[in-house]
């Protein structure tokens, strides 16, 4: 169950509407970096999550409050299109044809389709993909997708903050990127009271790593055909005890370990062209008759 308190998170203020940052913000809300990622993500992680609950109700609290986000980031979206009417509209496109077609940087579909209001899609008005969301039931490999979330997240609101002079903008990202800064250390602490990176890794750490090959589970594949010396010859990945402490890194040259592959003939039900029935293994004629029939 979920309740709503109408207050925001944290005072959301913008000094000199801009419908271009309007625009920008979008990416916060529905980009492939933005809030309801990182929402519906830790949410689906909860919903999902088994183990100690601990971790279940620290990724409900984060996803619940990852959603005031989305309402602080659509909240500055609407004021920042206070103004652009279809006055304002008509007027770009009467005095400037060029501007009028990409709307002097405003999205068309923030007045055409939202009435001046946020939007759950990008900054190119792309929807927001559910296909983003990790939410594997592997705790440790959930952690380390919500660092990267929360890191690509602060990347983009930093350069959101550098985007605008509007102070009252700038003071709300600067919020938002405190709480980005606290989420990666979050996620990284939940790794660390896990046992830290000898204890996780390799991930799923319940597979036995006797069932894996284990001639190649700590070499580096070199594909570089060249002749000069490898740039990063002694590199942390290429020599000595293994991160997680279980093996040592090597360099191999890459070369196939498998014979080139063979298929079988085109299925006659799937349609494909005479031509491609052709072989050299004798099964044509049987495969022209099956077609003929």
């Amino acid at each position: 169950m979920f309740y709503h308190d109408k207050r925001l998170q944290y005072q959301v203020r913008v000094d000199k509407p801009d419908p271009q940052f309007a625009r920008l913000l979008q990416q916060a809300i529905g980009g492939i970096e933005g809030e309801i990622r990182v929402c519906l993500q830790y949410l689906f992680q909860a919903w999902g999550c088994r183990g100690p609950v601990k971790y279940r109700d620290m990724l409900l609290e984060t996803g619940t409050e990852e959603i005031s986000h989305i309402e602080m980031l659509s909240t500055a979206v609407a004021l920042n299109l206070e103004g652009a009417s279809g006055n304002m509209v008509e007027k770009m496109v009467k005095e400037n044809p060029v501007v009028g077609e990409i709307m002097g940087g405003m999205d068309p579909r923030h007045y055409l389709s939202a009435g001046l209001a946020a939007m759950a899609t990008d900054a190119n008005g792309v929807p927001f993909n559910g296909s983003w969301v990790v939410a594997s039931g592997n705790l440790a490999a959930d952690m380390y997708a919500n660092v990267m979330a929360e890191s690509t997240g602060r990347v983009l609101a930093t350069r959101l903050w550098k985007s605008t002079n509007d102070p009252g903008m700038k003071d709300m990202l600067s919020f938002l990127i405190a709480r980005d800064t606290m989420h990666q250390n979050q996620w990284l602490a939940v790794i660390e009271e896990l046992g830290g990176k000898e204890a996780v890794h390799p991930i799923p750490n319940t597979f036995p790593q006797t069932e894996e090959n284990t001639n190649v589970n700590y070499s580096f594949v070199s594909t570089n055909i060249g002749t000069d010396p490898l740039t990063y010859e002694g590199a942390r990945w290429t020599t000595g005890t293994s991160v997680d402490g279980k093996g040592q890194f090597s360099v191999v040259t890459a070369e196939p370990m498998g014979e080139e592959p063979k298929l079988a003939p085109p299925a006659p039900e799937g349609f494909a062209q005479k031509e491609q029935m052709a072989d050299t293994n004798g099964i044509l004629g049987t495969l022209s008759d099956m077609v003929s029939k």
